[in-house]
């Protein structure tokens, strides 16, 4: 069996990332010696919550940042999502302006 590497998250389907991020969850958890009920608890979740996101089944964001949290796993959100930096052209053209929103011209 070969084992997958972060640059293989590509290659992957949906369904087969969120049950390895599920597998991973149910890890830490064992790992950090609590049990689903536990975690469903201190997390404000039900137990079935815990279970769907252990299986690789979809679960609302907000429930996993609670989940993320409980478990002391929240930082890792910044390298999910770092923020962006601003290049110095960028800033230019921005003259003190932040994008709030991007349209696209009519064709006609």
């Amino acid at each position: 069996m070969q084992k997958i590497t972060n640059d293989m998250w590509t290659e992957l389907s949906d369904p087969a990332i969120l049950q390895k991020m599920g597998r991973r969850m149910r890890d830490y958890r064992i790992r950090m010696e609590m049990t689903q009920g536990e975690l469903a608890e201190k997390s404000g979740v039900s137990m079935g919550t815990i279970v769907r996101l252990e299986q690789g089944s979809p679960i609302s964001t907000s429930l996993l940042v609670s989940i993320l949290r409980t478990m002391g796993l929240l930082e890792n959100l910044e390298a999910l999502l770092p923020e962006l930096s601003i290049s110095p052209i960028q800033m230019r053209k921005m003259q003190g302006k932040q994008i709030q929103r991007i349209r696209h011209k009519k064709e006609e």
